[in-house]
Parts: structure tokens; sequence; C-alpha cells
């Protein structure tokens, strides 16, 4: 055999072996760059039912890249809070309704017991109005200024009028605003099924039952009236605050609409218009603590995880959450923003909320679906 002739097979031996230590290596830096940066790699894919207010919190990459360095990848849908507990719970690993309530009633549906709850973070309920709407209500005694873009819903005077079926038109100072037409009411989502609307409730009843919750049926039956009052003059009822709150930024909708306070704070932090917002806080509210129910082991660390790793709590006050504990994280995020924002929320009576037997009552009657609880 000839020079070339070895020179041939050699050279293809030398190829092989090249290769395959090239492929070696590439496998190597793979494997240990995985080892160096564990962030880069989500290992545990984990599905959940949550409220829609908490849709732009999970879809932010800066969150979604968070909770891949713990291991996590989240997938979600939404649901009105209180009709969580009637979905197929077997397909998720979590739930995470918008308040204490219906998280109760989703560990029950799902034959938990001691569920380990957690809640992260929790947000006040605010009405946002128009200017115009704004300064006739403050005209007329039903509001309270406290800047050009923010006040206090004056719950006492509001429920009265509403309770008279008060019109704007009847309102002094109504006449300069062509929009304000007709019964006022606050735009609310369904108090039988999403959160904000239930816990709207809950502080109209307490109001309209001498400061005290409704806790008998005869506070069911004092309230009633009013409550079927301020949810039937809307109409068509909304499943979440989503809709109202873009419909409002976008420029129409309703002049009074009553959304979560993180839906305004998110806005302003993530540097969007706000438009011609004015935001009342009601002096007389429920705080929305969202509540985290792990449904599978796969998700039991998840809950904790949201509420004291600092980056996802970073991350939640820059959607507009109130971290629980968590006062001075607010603030300080939102100082830019307290032309529209109560941060302190000085002034604001909070109360507590009936059970959800009695909840779920003043609701069925005030959509007009029976007389008793």
């Amino acid at each position: 055999m000839g020079f070339r002739e070895h020179a041939a097979p050699v050279r293809r031996i030398l190829g092989i072996v090249l290769g395959l230590l090239l492929i070696g290596g590439v496998l190597y830096v793979v494997a240990f760059q995985g080892q160096d940066h564990p962030e880069t790699t989500a290992t545990k894919t984990v599905r959940g039912v949550i409220g829609s207010e908490k849709s732009e919190f999970f879809r932010d990459p800066d969150v979604v890249k968070a909770l891949a360095a713990k291991g996590y990848t989240v997938k979600t849908e939404t649901s009105g809070s209180w009709a969580m507990d009637q979905l197929a719970l077997k397909e998720f690993d979590f739930a995470f309704p918008s308040s204490s309530e219906p998280a109760k009633e989703v560990a029950a549906a799902a034959g938990l017991k001691g569920a380990q709850e957690t809640k992260p973070f929790f947000s006040p309920l605010v009405v946002i109005a128009r200017p115009g709407a704004a300064k006739v209500l403050a005209d007329n005694g039903l509001a309270k200024m406290t800047g050009t873009h923010s006040g206090t819903l004056l719950m006492g005077p509001f429920l009265t009028a509403s309770g008279e079926d008060r019109t704007w038109q009847q309102l002094p100072g109504s006449a300069a605003h062509a929009e304000l037409t007709g019964t006022v009411f606050i735009k609310t989502t369904d108090p039988s099924s999403s959160n904000s609307g239930a816990l709207f409730l809950a502080a109209t009843s307490n109001v309209a039952n001498g400061n005290t919750v409704v806790a008998d049926d005869a506070g069911i039956a004092r309230t009633a009236p009013l409550m079927r009052k301020l949810i039937s003059v809307q109409g068509a009822l909304e499943p979440s605050t989503d809709d109202p709150f873009r419909a409002f930024i976008s420029g129409s909708g309703e002049p009074l609409i009553l959304v979560y306070e993180s839906q305004v704070a998110s806005l302003l932090m993530q540097k969007q218009d706000p438009g011609d917002m004015v935001v009342l806080y009601p002096d007389t509210t429920v705080n929305s603590a969202h509540t985290f129910v792990p449904l599978t082991e796969r998700a039991r660390e998840l809950g904790t995880l949201l509420a004291t790793d600092p980056r996802l709590r970073e991350l939640a006050v820059l959607r507009g959450f109130r971290p629980q504990e968590g006062v001075a994280e607010f603030t300080a995020a939102t100082a830019p923003h307290t032309a529209y924002l109560n941060t302190g929320l000085t002034g604001i009576r909070q109360v507590g909320t009936p059970t959800v037997k009695i909840l779920m009552a003043l609701a069925q009657r005030a959509k007009g679906q029976g007389d008793t609880p």
C-alpha cells in the first residue's frame, strides 16, 4: 500500500475522533452551563387558575424569568374568584382567587383539609371616575377631592343618593357634562362570581347596616333592597374588572367604575397614560387579600415563594400589589404617583366581610334571585 492509500484511512479515523470530541465538548458545555446558571432552566411546570387582575403579573417577562430562576414555569387561565370552586380543579396545580373567602370554597371543593394557603399580597378597591363626574360628586357632598386626580368617595351620602334613585341630572352642576346622564351608579362586576363585586356588597352592606357586618337573616333583610338597587341599575354585569378598566382607559365605559388599586398603580408604574382619571377611595372598604391555594404537591411551595422572595415581591409591587407587611416597599415604589394614590390609606375605614353564606345570599338578593338566604 502506498503512502496516499495509507494516509486516507488515517485521516478518516482522525476526523471521526475529532467529531466525537467536538460533540462531547458541546454536551459538556450545555450540561455544566446549566449547573453554573440554574436560573436559566425551569424544571417544574404548574398550571393555575387566577383572578384576571393578576394576568399581567404572571405574563410579565421579568416575573417569568424570576420564577424560572426558582425552577417554575407557571401557566395560568382566569376565572371569577367566586366561580373557581365550580371548575374541574383536578386540572390545576393551584388556585389564586382575589380574597380569602372564595379560597376557602376552593379548598373545600378540592377536598383539601388544612391547605397551606398563602396571602402574598393585597389590594384595596377603588372607584375610577371621569373628572366631571368626580367634581359633580364632590360639589354635591358625595365625595371629597384631595387633589386633581384623587379623592374619597363618601359612602354614606353616596348610598343615600343611590337609595333615592338619584340621577345625574338632579345633581347641580351636571349640566356642564353631557356624558353624565341617567341614574348615578358605580359599575361593578357580578357579585355572585367575581371577588370585587362581592366585596363591594360587603362594604356597602356594612354601611347600610349601621356600620356593622351583616351577620344574620335580619341584616340581609335590612340591606337587600339597597343592594338590589346598586346592582340592578347596572344592566349586564361583567365577569371581571379587566374589561371595564380597559374600556375606561380607552375613553369609553361608565363614568364611575369599581376596580382594584393594583390596576391603577400598575398602569402608573408601567408609565402608561392614565388619561383623564380620578381615583376615589371609598371611605369604607374591604381589602382584597389575594390568596394562593396549592392544589397539588407540585405547587406547594410556590405561594410561599411569591410571598417571600425579594425579587418576586419587588415585581408584585411594580404591578401595583401591596405585599403583606410591605408598606414601606409599596410607598417607596409609588412615591412618584401620589397625585393618584392614597398610599397610606389615610381616612379609609377597613371593615370585615360577612361569612361566605351571608355574602352569597346578599349577592343573590342583589341580583333578584331569591328572597331568602
